[in-house]
């Protein structure tokens, strides 16, 4: 769950953070949607792709040592751990969500320099992208259903 701390200044960034989610990452802007019913079926899927991308990001954060199977299908972490590491076999156990999470960032374009801070949405967004592709490879390679 996305934890938000009680003070309204906090607060207030998450919702920028998730209305910028979901004009720049979704385009939603740029859908140019004719009908209603369009509108309200993209924006209730997309809602909860913002969502989940939020707390990907924020969770990593706040809990860097959870393991990243709460957040990640198998298939997702091992094909991100295979792909990251250039060895076809993964580990047995998965990846501390922060480390998965910076993964995926990688994934997007996110470079890890000394100055870089923190690993932003629109690099998890990308990353997150990209790895839907990863493991749908994954999975047809090792027929997984």
């Amino acid at each position: 769950m996305l934890r938000v701390a009680s003070n309204s200044t906090q607060e207030r960034w998450l919702i920028e953070r998730y209305h910028y989610t979901l004009k720049s990452g979704c385009g939603i802007e740029k859908l140019q949607l004719e009908t209603a019913r369009r509108i309200n079926m993209t924006l209730a899927t997309y809602s909860i792709v913002a969502w989940r991308l939020l707390w990907l990001t924020y969770e990593a954060r706040a809990n860097p040592d959870l393991s990243c199977d709460l957040g990640l299908e198998t298939c997702q972490w091992q094909s991100l751990c295979a792909t990251m590491s250039k060895n076809p076999t993964p580990s047995k156990q998965p990846p501390y969500l922060r480390e998965a999470v910076r993964m995926i960032a990688t994934v997007g374009g996110f470079l890890g320099r000394k100055g870089d801070g923190e690993l932003g949405v629109k690099t998890i967004w990308r990353g997150l992208r990209r790895l839907h592709d990863i493991a749908a490879t994954w999975k047809l390679v090792h027929q997984v259903s």
